[in-house]
């Protein structure tokens, strides 16, 4: 991928679930940011481990389910899964849990968050991608990369992946507004 020359100064970068090597590519082109998140998934974890571990240890923050946090970590604690991925270079760690929510490691701090309930489940698919993006775009409007803007920004993700699920694709976002946001959110609270 090349990044179009406007967004190689972006101080918050995220690196969606791609292939390892394309996430290095990325990353490479960037000029200076100022926080970096990655996502990841199983199929990187088994088939590009090594090149995984090379972009793992130049990042702030990882995003992973449970399943790949025990495959990365070969551990069935969640609590030591994160301490083995902080200990690989990012300091900061989200556990994704799926409908049991999330949660995040910064440093020695923990804050769990749970997944909005939501009655009917029409398609999970995306609601991990919609998470991050929910968390790393509250921290670029922020400003700040504190803890307690993370935990914010984990509030913001989990609501924003409430959305995902309740239609097919990205018709539930492409149709949010500001305020039904707010609301969700202030439900959430």
């Amino acid at each position: 991928p090349v990044v179009p020359s406007k967004f190689l100064d972006a101080s918050i970068v995220l690196l969606g679930n791609l292939d390892p090597n394309h996430q290095l590519d990325v990353l490479n082109q960037m000029k200076n940011p100022k926080f970096v998140i990655m996502d990841t998934m199983n199929f990187w974890i088994e088939g590009h481990r090594k090149k995984l571990e090379e972009i793992i240890s130049k990042v702030d923050l990882i995003s992973v389910n449970d399943e790949e946090a025990r495959q990365l970590t070969n551990s069935q604690s969640i609590i030591d899964s994160a301490n083995k991925l902080q200990a690989m270079g990012p300091k900061n760690v989200i556990i994704k849990k799926g409908e049991h929510g999330a949660i995040l490691f910064c440093d020695k701090k923990i804050f769990q968050v749970p997944a909005f309930p939501i009655k009917k489940i029409f398609d999970p698919t995306g609601a991990g991608d919609s998470f991050i993006g929910g968390f790393a775009g509250y921290l670029s409007q922020s400003g700040r990369i504190t803890f307690e803007e993370m935990k914010t920004a984990t509030i913001m993700g989990s609501a924003m992946a409430s959305f995902t699920v309740q239609k097919f694709g990205t018709e539930s976002l492409e149709q949010l507004t500001n305020e039904r946001l707010q609301q969700r959110i202030k439900a959430f609270k």
